[in-house]
């Protein structure tokens, strides 16, 4: 093949290009890997749920929790079940088409994912299409012969079985994606030679990795932002979000105009400031103590100090609490030691505002300071040992070595947690905060995060809390970019 040809086809020579790749099969795949996506994105939405073939079945469900999850596919079931208006055979069915649909969608995923690789993982996706999209129209099936077992019992005004609008829509992708799966399979690219490895480029790989924890992020920071569209309702719980109830911005309004919601917030800002300044003031703590650790001439030592301080971490706030009751109350051990020493006393430390913020602070870093410094540790290991070699011979003692050549390397690190810290001062969690609230202390040590659980679950005023809520995101991206914008000029580089 001439240069001119290969500049008037715009395809390189087959020896230079993966056996296979054609412009047919990319945009082929490229639809395939858009089919799969659009898939496992319905699969989470309720109102396009294929198993809601009877009102039994909850209309907030998603096919993805009607497939996973037997005991919440007949959580509203239960009345129905013990008087015989449906059999268990009958959601068993339900639940079975839902898991192999779910199985079927999870397949073309795997496949979208291998089509990224060479000729021998496409054809091995390409198999997994087809029998992931076999999979997937048997269990519409399924759940079709559900529905007919509902539609067939007698109490069908208690039932109310329908038929799914949705079921035509997951056929139709299932059978674009079988269509699609055969022609390249059979009609697009060749067989693998003998002797091929499975093989993927890097960058792919490594996209394959990411994609968990991408998809982790957009279900638990992204998706819940749906929620936002609760501060323009007039909502309570139990009801339904509908023209009659729209409110606009009245809630918006209402956060500002309204005097005593003025006060709890500019309370509520000052405890949230204050702790979280308390914080940052003392964010140097876990750099100092990775020094310090680092310092052991013991690695046997050092590792089981770093454990020990590491552990708090993994206790939850609920067992925290506990600990503090047993130690701090009444009746707990530093009154019944110092009733010990002659010293009659019945305070209880954890009761009343005094101090509260450098209580929440200590209890704050004995459970966080050890898992904090695990980064430094790490940076201090990555440290040319060079270094420190050389400052012995020019004979620097181990202060100096610390002063120059520690410090100086741990410096960037501490620095973008420490923009970090400040662009997220408004989030400073509510756990802590809500297990060592009570009666005496509750105005003192309210954050912004307590404030918006105590609005709109004990409350039950959600629109506001919702409110709330989008104003601290907002203040808080400002933050962040502001940050960002001092990091670039300070250090000349960007943390975002």
């Amino acid at each position: 093949m001439s240069q001119a040809s290969i500049r008037l086809t715009g395809e390189p020579p087959v020896k230079h290009r993966e056996l296979g790749d054609t412009i047919a099969t990319r945009q082929l795949y490229i639809l395939l890997r858009i089919l799969a996506l659009i898939m496992l994105l319905l699969a989470f939405f309720p109102g396009l749920n294929p198993a809601r073939v009877t009102a039994l079945v909850n209309k907030n469900m998603s096919l993805f929790t009607s497939g996973t999850s037997y005991t919440s596919l007949t959580a509203d079931s239960g009345r129905a079940l013990m008087r015989g208006w449906v059999s268990p055979e009958a959601f068993r069915m339900l639940y079975a088409g839902s898991l192999a649909a779910i199985l079927g969608i999870l397949s073309l995923v795997a496949c979208a994912c291998m089509s990224l690789g060479n000729l021998r993982y496409k054809r091995l996706g390409n198999g997994i299409l087809m029998a992931g999209s076999l999979i997937l129209i048997a269990g519409l099936a399924g759940i079709y012969l559900a529905y007919r077992q509902f539609a067939a019992f007698p109490e069908q005004n208690r039932v109310n079985a329908s038929f799914p609008d949705a079921i035509f829509l997951f056929a139709g992708l299932a059978l674009l994606a079988l269509i699609l799966g055969l022609l390249l399979q059979f009609a697009l690219l060749p067989r693998a030679p003998l002797g091929m490895k499975y093989e993927m480029h890097t960058r792919y790989r490594l996209f394959l990795m990411f994609l968990p924890f991408a998809a982790l992020a957009f279900v638990f920071a992204y998706l819940p932002l749906l929620g936002w569209r609760y501060a323009f309702f007039d909502y309570k719980p139990g009801g339904t979000l509908d023209a009659s109830n729209y409110a606009g911005f009245k809630w918006f309004s209402f956060l500002f105009t309204q005097s005593a919601t003025r006060q709890d917030i500019l309370r509520v800002m000052r405890n949230t400031l204050a702790m979280s300044g308390l914080g940052i003031l003392t964010s140097w703590v876990p750099m100092a103590l990775a020094i310090m650790l680092a310092e052991f001439k013991s690695r046997r030592f050092s590792r089981t100090i770093q454990t020990l301080i590491t552990i708090p971490n993994f206790i939850s706030w609920v067992l925290v609490y506990a600990v503090a009751l047993a130690m701090f109350s009444t009746d707990g051990f530093v009154n019944g030691f110092l009733s010990i020493l002659g010293i009659t006393s019945s305070q209880n430390y954890l009761m009343g505002s005094e101090s509260i913020w450098l209580k929440m602070l200590a209890w704050g870093m004995w459970k966080g300071v050890g898992w904090s410094a695990i980064i430094y540790v790490a940076s201090i290991s990555a440290i040319d040992p060079q270094l420190f070699e050389a400052a012995t011979v020019d004979g620097a003692g181990r202060f100096q070595k610390i002063r120059y050549i520690t410090v100086p390397s741990l410096l960037p690190t501490y620095s973008v947690l420490l923009l970090l810290s400040i662009a997220s001062i408004l989030s400073n969690g509510m756990e802590q905060y809500y297990v060592f609230r009570n009666a005496q202390n509750a105005a003192s040590i309210e954050v912004l995060d307590l404030y918006v659980y105590s609005l709109g679950i004990e409350n039950g005023i959600i629109p506001l809390s919702t409110v709330v809520g989008m104003m601290k995101t907002f203040i808080s991206l400002v933050l962040l970019f502001v940050a960002n914008s001092v990091s670039r000029l300070v250090r000349g580089e960007n943390i975002v």
